[in-house]
């Protein structure tokens, strides 16, 4: 079964309908690389381009339809800069990709789709080395919410971002107003029992400007008016560390842990989830950079993240991998309070006085829980099997726990085909993914 996907098409997989849920998913590809190299006075001059050509379902139907274009590699390196499209600096361990078949939610790692970067990597001998990055920020999920918009709605596919690159206010995002870019310090050591690092990052979660219910010259509805004024800008965090460790015989074991603050897109890849059980009760949970609302200052967004990975190497032909990850999301007191002030029926469900416009299209009873915070986790294996060299065959099997935001007694509106619902409630889900991949090496 597919769990709740946060974009576009993949939004109504959370409803487990027959009209609007697929139970089970295709996913075809093809992808070529270059990577030509060539020594000069200053050392090794790269030029890497991976792209490809993707059929999936539900994106795309398997009959007929064109396929999509992806690049997720594009960069030249040359006297220690690396210039492109690049896997982002901050990045430590993850199980994705090399260990798993699913795209990894308790990891912020960009491995799978890079990141538009410009760094500079000063090597310091012994496999010891140093990064300066300054990374495009619109990639890291979050965003800082404008809680005069509208968002927190059911299904969760938006909410009302209103910062400095990205503002959606309900609508599909759009990156622009882009203003400081984020900026990673990394060290590392890599040797031959593998490598250890830690990361930081700067990440700008200021907001546009503040909403407002008053129609002025430059907006019919009062919302991002330049004369409305703004919160004072604010920058988010995070630190991670991580390592990877070679043993005996092939096998690995790696960790990766990270905690940001006004930077959650650091420690995941998740933004926001809708998750039915039937139509008896329903989970759902959001991530933003920050909250605030007119005249308030931004409230930044704790998040921490942790994961771990083993693979055993059976014999040249069999291998198997256990993984697992767990992400935490905390709104502080003064967040859950805006918050709070602006769901239907407040001073019903949670014994405060409501403020406009109401933010949600949730409506808490008495006895729910009225927190924003929510958390999940996540536990797997994958067996692959390569009878001849580059030929990937391959099953994994997954878990994924969602404990929801808002819990207890709730009016949840009608959500496509399904009824409304009157419980929220954490939700389960398990997967299961096949893997045939043949690779082509020079």
């Amino acid at each position: 079964m597919p769990i709740g996907s946060q974009t576009g098409t993949e939004a109504a997989q959370g409803r487990f309908t027959r009209d609007a849920t697929n139970d089970v998913n295709y996913r075809v590809r093809a992808v070529t690389s270059w990577d030509v190299r060539q020594q000069t006075e200053y050392g090794t001059l790269r030029t890497y381009i991976r792209f490809g050509v993707s059929n999936e379902t539900p994106g795309g139907t398997g009959g007929g339809s064109t396929p999509s274009a992806f690049w997720d590699r594009a960069f030249m390196q040359f006297a220690g800069f690396t210039v492109g499209r690049s896997q982002s600096f901050f990045d430590l361990f993850t199980y994705g990709g090399a260990y798993s078949y699913h795209n990894v939610r308790v990891s912020g790692d960009t491995g799978a789709s890079g990141q538009n970067l410009w760094a500079y990597t000063a090597q310091f001998g012994n496999g010891f080395s140093g990064t300066l990055s300054l990374e495009d920020p619109a990639t890291r999920k979050g965003g800082t919410v404008d809680l005069g918009a509208v968002g927190f709605a059911i299904p969760a596919t938006a909410l009302g971002l209103d910062n400095a690159f990205t503002l959606n206010n309900g609508a599909v995002p759009t990156a622009f107003g882009f203003r400081v870019p984020d900026i990673i310090a990394n060290l590392r050591v890599d040797q031959a029992w593998g490598f250890a690092g830690i990361s930081a990052a700067l990440h700008d979660a200021s907001g546009a400007y503040y909403n407002t219910a008053v129609a002025n010259a430059c907006s019919l509805t009062g919302a991002n008016c330049v004369n409305n004024g703004h919160p004072e800008d604010k920058y988010g965090w995070a630190l991670a560390g991580g390592a990877k460790f070679n043993l005996p015989g092939g096998d690995m074991i790696g960790f990766n842990v990270c905690y940001a603050e006004g930077a959650p897109g650091f420690c995941t890849n998740n933004a926001v989830f809708t998750l039915y059980n039937s139509s008896t009760s329903v989970g759902a949970g959001w991530i933003a950079d920050g909250v605030f609302a007119n005249g308030t200052q931004i409230e930044l967004t704790r998040v921490w993240s942790a994961l771990a990975a083993y693979e055993h190497i059976w014999n040249p032909k069999w291998r198997t991998s256990f993984f697992g990850g767990y992400v935490n999301v905390n709104y502080n007191d003064n967040a859950t309070a805006l918050i709070q002030q602006r769901l239907p029926g407040v001073a019903v469900g949670c014994g405060r006085a409501a403020i406009a416009p109401a933010l949600s299209t949730i409506q808490p009873l008495p006895g729910n829980s009225c927190s924003p915070d929510y958390d999940f986790w996540e536990a797997g294996t994958r067996t692959q099997w390569n009878p001849v060299p580059q030929l990937d065959i391959g099953l994994e099997v997954l878990y994924s726990k969602r404990n929801t935001a808002f819990k207890g007694p709730a009016i949840v509106p009608a959500s496509g085909s399904r009824p409304p619902v009157f419980v929220l409630e954490d939700q389960d889900a398990w997967s299961a993914m096949f893997r045939w991949q043949r690779n082509f090496y020079p």
